[in-house]
């Protein structure tokens, strides 16, 4: 059976602190997590041991930052392991330094320090389905050695920052630990307390995105042990909810969740070692609410959308062999529907109907969880929801959504709006509109009304005003959309008529199950040539005027280039379908991108890079949908 690939750096990479961190991200179940790189730089005010989150992904609360070790050797020498930056760029301690090594096996970090003859590993884990937090340090050569781990705190939104201006964290003495804000508990060996803050520590990531990148921690105290020989460890939890019931050791934790990830990928019988680390990365976005199971969109920031799940579900569900958890998202999300529209639960925290393909991508997520497993019992339960959700867009429904007359294809859009998966704003402007009739989501449409037909005679009962729509939006769409350039138009119908701007929107166009066209290979050639790099197709050509290749600086100039340029991966799935239509394989495609596993969001593939080579990631770290569509990709 193919293992997840072991990614191992050693002091040449954890030594040093250049801009160009590896990050390491071990989930909790819930939408919470431990986040931090190999060098261990908290480089992001997102990274921390301990994030714990709310009712929604969304909503989430940094608590335990960093539990840095302190060593104290039989010469009664100290040595901080520790890592951090200050305001005015200073570096201490330098713990990174005597990094010996970092390595990520079955998903967890462990990282090893050596100091002459003495060697201390610590390693990680969460408990699966709780917010709380395992750290183990472990002394493997040399010795003895006493050791400190000296907890650094707060407790605050995961988006923002604390400082000394406001109210000292409450920390309250308890058995074996502490309790911080009454939020949540720290347990670990003979805890001494502490006191004060440690102010000014930076961000860089932060500073880089245009962010405020400054936060003050709070030294709630240490735990110590005494490490007398090789085998000897120190073991540290940290839990939230349920104060009162503490997790099992911090030893069977890490086992637990080392077993729980090696089920997780023989589950999906991967064929190789990047389809089993794929497999494990789709299970990082797999979350179960007080709802149901859901979908985080990335890590760390995002939260749960309803286009990012719908267009992820097969890659992330059905490759992986979890359709029973799908099943029950599916039913879950059918119930937000309205006016025929799909919720989409922003990370504002309410709830949106403000995507024009969302629900055109829950129609292809029923369809493909139908024909992969033949559950007609679920097709037959939610057919009267799809069709009316033809009905209504046939209808017309919110912001413009509505069918042609004329041509039977579906448009979209109202001022100040962006309602395709390419929504970046700019001072509330859209940069890519996209108003009138987009290719994407005429070949969704398509395959929808395709995909409700073919449900409703397995069904064995009529498809309504499907069955009438879809032959007139097949023709409309086979008519309207090729352009004179050799490739199709990315929008019809717009404010300034037709765009024949080269995007790769097109390729739904034959990638989808019930595509409306056939590929030509010219045509793909053209957009191989012009759009693709190794972590996948660029959103726009660099030829083009608006063209963007660098996807940096603060929010605005990063959400100008989103689109205009930027790199996603997640169009990679459809790129390599689109050729495989045609009985040609793009394994060289997929093979490009497999060193990125080991580069940015490590055992997972990020959300965007730059479309200026060398193409650095971009973005979340980890991104559902670009692992999904990779994963896909590669098991089709």
């Amino acid at each position: 059976m193919a293992t997840v690939r072991r990614l191992a750096y050693g002091p040449q990479v954890c030594g040093v602190l250049d801009g160009t961190a590896r990050e390491w991200l071990v989930p909790d179940g819930r939408g919470g997590y431990a986040m931090g790189t190999v060098s261990g730089l908290r480089t992001r005010r997102y990274h921390g041991l301990l994030v714990v989150a709310g009712d929604t992904p969304a909503t989430r609360m940094l608590g335990l930052a960093a539990l840095d070790p302190v060593l104290t050797l039989p010469s009664g020498t100290t040595v901080r392991l520790g890592t951090h930056e200050w305001e005015d760029g200073t570096i201490a301690p330098r713990g990174h330094e005597l990094l010996a090594g970092f390595e990520l096996v079955d998903g967890l970090p462990r990282w090893r320090w050596r100091i002459g003859d003495v060697v201390i590993e610590r390693e990680l884990a969460m408990v699966h389905g709780r917010p709380a937090v395992a750290v183990v340090h472990r002394l493997l050569t040399g010795g003895p050695v006493s050791l400190a781990l000296q907890a650094l705190v707060t407790w605050r939104d995961a988006h923002a920052e604390r400082t000394d201006g406001g109210p000292v964290p409450v920390v309250e003495r308890t058995g074996g630990g502490c309790v911080v804000d009454r939020a949540y508990r720290l347990r670990g060996p003979n805890f001494r307390p502490g006191g004060e803050w440690w102010r000014g520590v930076r961000h860089r990531a932060e500073a880089a995105r245009g962010l405020h990148p400054q936060e003050d921690l709070w030294y709630a105290g240490s735990f110590h042990a005494e490490l007398r020989q090789p085998g000897s460890t120190a073991e540290v939890s940290a839990w939230a909810s349920e104060l009162d019931s503490p997790p099992p050791p911090a030893a069977e934790v890490v086992k637990a969740a080392r077993t729980r990830n090696r089920a997780v990928v023989a589950a999906a019988a991967p064929a190789d070692d990047a389809q089993a680390t794929l497999a494990l990365a789709a299970d990082t976005f797999i979350v179960r609410t007080a709802a149901g199971p859901d979908v985080v969109a990335g890590y760390p920031w995002f939260g749960a959308w309803s286009r990012d799940t719908m267009l992820s579900y097969e890659g992330l569900f059905l490759t992986t062999n979890r359709a029973g958890e799908g099943r029950e998202l599916l039913r879950s999300y059918a119930s937000t529907l309205s006016e025929g529209m799909l919720a989409n639960t922003a990370d504002t925290g309410s709830v949106e109907y403000n995507t024009a393909d969302g629900t055109l991508w829950f129609l292809h997520a029923v369809g493909r969880h139908v024909a992969t497993t033949g559950d007609f019992d679920l097709a037959a339960e939610l057919l009267p929801s799809l069709l009316e959700v033809v009905d209504r867009h046939l209808e017309g429904t919110r912001y413009g959504i509505g069918v042609d007359p004329f041509d039977g294809l579906l448009r979209q859009g109202v001022d100040g709006q962006a309602l395709t998966w390419m929504d970046a704003r700019v001072d509330g402007v859209p940069v890519t509109p996209r108003r009138g009739k987009p290719v994407e989501i005429n070949a969704l449409w398509v395959n929808g009304l395709a995909t409700v037909i073919k449900l409703a005679w397995q069904a064995r009962t009529g498809a309504g005003a499907a069955l009438r729509a879809h032959p007139e939006a097949l023709s409309g769409f086979a008519r309207r959309f090729p352009a004179p350039t050799g490739w199709l138009y990315d929008v019809v119908d717009g404010p300034a008529g037709d765009d024949a701007t080269m995007r790769p929107n097109q390729l739904l166009a034959w990638s989808l199950p019930y595509a409306p066209l056939r590929p030509e290979p010219a045509t793909l050639q053209a957009i191989g040539s012009a759009l693709m790099t190794p972590l996948g197709l660029r959103t726009l050509a660099p030829a083009e005027p608006r063209y963007e290749g660098r996807h940096r600086g603060d929010s605005a100039a990063r959400d100008t280039a989103y689109h205009m340029g930027t790199v996603w991966p997640w169009l990679t799935g459809p790129f390599v379908e689109s050729w495989r239509r045609l009985g040609v394989s793009a394994d060289q495609t997929l093979s490009d991108s497999d060193d990125h596993l080991g580069e940015y969001g490590l055992g997972s593939v990020s959300e965007t890079a730059d479309g200026d080579a060398p193409h650095p990631a971009t973005g979340c770290p980890f991104q559902a949908w670009s692992v999904a569509e990779t994963l896909r990709a590669r098991r089709l």
